[in-house]
């Protein structure tokens, strides 16, 4: 089981990444755009991934991956946080948040990443 405390704190440990509340709940950014939100009462949050990700997702685990409302026609997953893996959860956000930061603040951090 992962906390929305915990999800969070995956999500700002990322380079430049923020939290700013929208829409009533908690999205999370790089720069200005969003790659994670959620609500710190609920049970699930969405994440950005590609549609070819989502489809997988959702195929392999019906259980813990859904299609978001509003998002989902975009490729974002729906994750519930009481039954995703906690690894599994920091790779979505770590690919979610590369999908979403400029190119070169990717390449800088994939240099740190591979040391």
């Amino acid at each position: 089981m992962v906390t929305f405390d915990e999800f969070r704190a995956m999500a700002l440990a990322l380079p430049e990444a923020v939290q700013q509340p929208t829409w009533e709940i908690e999205t999370l950014r790089v720069r200005t755009k969003i790659f994670a939100m959620g609500s710190p009462d609920g049970t699930s949050v969405s994440v950005k991934a590609s549609h070819e990700d989502q489809t997988e997702l959702l195929a392999g685990a019906p259980e813990v991956f859904s299609y978001p409302q509003y998002v989902g026609r975009h490729g974002w997953v729906g994750v519930r946080l009481d039954l995703v893996d906690r690894e599994e959860l920091r790779e979505l956000l770590t690919e979610a948040w590369r999908r979403t930061a400029p190119k070169r603040m990717v390449r800088e951090f994939d240099a740190t990443q591979a040391r």
